[in-house]
C-alpha cells in the first residue's frame, strides 16, 4: 500500500479540512527528504499522538548558503514514498517552489537569540530559511502537533520560539536523536561518506559522549572541550567548526555543566559536515 502523494496547498486543505470534521488530531514531520530511520522513528511518534499524520517533503532553497550544498543534497522521492509506505503515514506533501514561495514571495521570519552562534553563525542566513518554510508548513498544513529529531537541536530551539512568538496552535514534539549501531548519528549526509571517512565518523559520538561524563562529573568546560577537539582531529576529521557547552533550555554558553546542558558539535569529516549533541545530565 503506498501513501498518497499531495503536491498543492488547496488539496491539502481540503483534505486535512475533510480530518478536522471527523475530528481527527493532526501531526506533521517536516523533512527534506532523503528518509531514514531517524525521520521514520518521528513519524512513529506522530502516529502515537495524532489520528492523522503528514509527512512533507521539500528541499528548502532558503536554508542553504553554499549552493553546492544545495545541489549535492540527495534528492529521492521515489525511495522515500516507500520508505513511508509501511509506517502507517496517512499523507506525504511534496510542494514544489511555486507553492512554499510564489511569484513575488518577500517575507522572510528570521528568530534572534537561540539562533545566533553554532550552526547560526556557521551557515548565515540558514535558520531564516528555517523559521520561514517551517511557519509556511505549519500554517499550510494546519497541524496540531509537529515532531523534530533532537539531532538538530539548536534548530529545534529555533521552531520552538517562531512558533511561540508568532502564536500559531501548534505544540512542537523533540524526538531523541537516533544511531548506528557504532554510534554514527543517523543523517541524510551520511551517504556522502566514503568508506575511510564512514569508519571514522563515529569517533564524533564516541568523544562527545566521553567529554559528556567527564563535564556531568563537574569539570570546567575549557580543557574538556580542547581535548575533544583533539580527538577529533586525530582520528581524521578535517576540522571542527563547533564544540560547546550549552543550557538545554535556552542554549546559553556555559562554562561548567551547572544546570541541565547540551554538549553540540559540527565537524568537516572529507568534505561533509556532521552534526551531533549528547546530553550533559550534571551530578547530584
Amino acid at each position: 500500500m503506498s501513501v498518497p502523494i499531495v503536491r498543492t496547498l488547496a488539496e491539502l486543505r481540503s483534505i486535512v479540512a475533510g480530518w478536522r470534521r471527523e475530528g481527527a488530531k493532526v501531526g506533521v514531520v517536516p523533512t527534506m527528504g532523503a528518509l531514514h530511520q531517524g525521520h521514520l522513528s518521528l513519524v512513529e511518534a506522530a502516529l502515537a499522538h495524532s489520528g492523522r499524520v503528514i509527512v512533507t517533503l521539500f528541499v528548502n532553497p532558503k536554508q542553504f548558503n553554499n549552493a553546492a550544498d544545495l545541489a549535492a543534497y540527495p534528492r529521492t522521492e521515489n525511495e522515500d514514498a516507500a520508505k513511508l509506505a509501511p509506517t502507517g503515514a496517512h499523507l506525504l506533501y511534496v510542494p514544489n517552489a511555486e507553492e512554499i514561495y510564489p511569484d513575488g514571495f518577500a517575507t522572510t521570519v528570521s528568530v534572534s537569540g537561540v539562533s545566533e552562534g553554532l550552526c547560526g553563525a556557521g551557515r548565515p542566513g540558514h535558520f531564516d530559511g528555517v523559521a520561514t518554510v517551517v511557519s509556511k508548513l505549519f500554517l499550510q498544513t494546519g497541524a496540531d502537533v509537529a515532531f523534530f529529531g533532537e539531532k538538530d537541536f539548536q534548530q529545534l530551539h529555533v521552531v520552538r520560539r517562531m512558533a511561540k512568538d508568532l502564536d500559531i496552535p501548534i505544540r512542537i514534539i523533540g524526538c531523541p536523536t537516533v544511531r548506528e549501531p557504532d554510534g554514527l548519528a543517523l543523517s541524510s549526509r551520511n551517504v556522502r561518506l566514503s568508506p575511510a571517512d564512514r569508519a571514522a565518523a563515529p569517533k564524533l559520538a564516541a568523544t562527545l559522549f566521553g567529554a559528556a561524563r567527564k563535564l556531568a562529573g563537574g569539570a570546567d568546560a575549557a580543557p574538556v572541550i580542547e581535548e575533544a577537539k583533539a580527538a577529533i582531529i586525530d582520528v581524521g576529521y578535517r576540522s571542527v567548526e563547533y564544540l560547546e557547552l550549552r543550557a538545554d533550555d535556552n542554549l546559553t554558553l556555559l562554562p561548567r555543566a551547572d544546570r541541565k546542558a547540551r554538549l553540540l558539535a559540527a565537524a568537516w569529516l572529507g568534505d561533509v559536515r556532521l552534526i551531533d549533541n549528547v546530553e550533559v545530565a550534571p551530578e547530584i
